[in-house]
């Protein structure tokens, strides 16, 4: 089985042209030596994977290859998920502290303003 199909078919990416282009952009890398992998890459039992989504660093391992897109509640059968804790401590903890609040009745940010915000969370 492809990469790309297999990443979509245990539900880590929403569609398959998404997980290629993940694939394609260097955010999906073996393991073992850190190298990155394209859409076509076999898919072999027991590898394992290192994916960047979003700003969440995933850590799986290949159980089995499903025939095709599997229900989430099946997910499990079919990968092991490797990630620290830690991982997802700090995604938890960002998304607490990213919460943006404007004042009700200020309406919408002006473009200066819309600028300082990105400036302030991404730089």
């Amino acid at each position: 089985m492809r990469l790309d199909k297999y990443l979509w078919a245990v539900r880590l990416y929403k569609t398959r042209s998404i997980a290629a282009d993940a694939c394609q952009c260097g955010k999906v890398l073996l393991s073992a030596d850190g190298r990155p992998l394209k859409p076509s890459h076999e898919v072999k039992i027991g590898e394992r994977y290192s994916l960047n989504i979003d700003q969440l660093h995933k850590e799986i391992e290949v159980l089995a290859l499903p025939p095709n897109r599997v229900g989430a509640p099946l997910v499990q059968g079919f990968i092991i998920d490797r990630t620290p804790q830690e991982e997802y401590e700090r995604i938890q903890m960002a998304r607490q502290y990213a919460f943006e609040k404007r004042d009700r009745g200020l309406g919408r940010p002006t473009k200066r303003e819309r600028r300082e915000i990105e400036e302030f969370k991404y730089k």
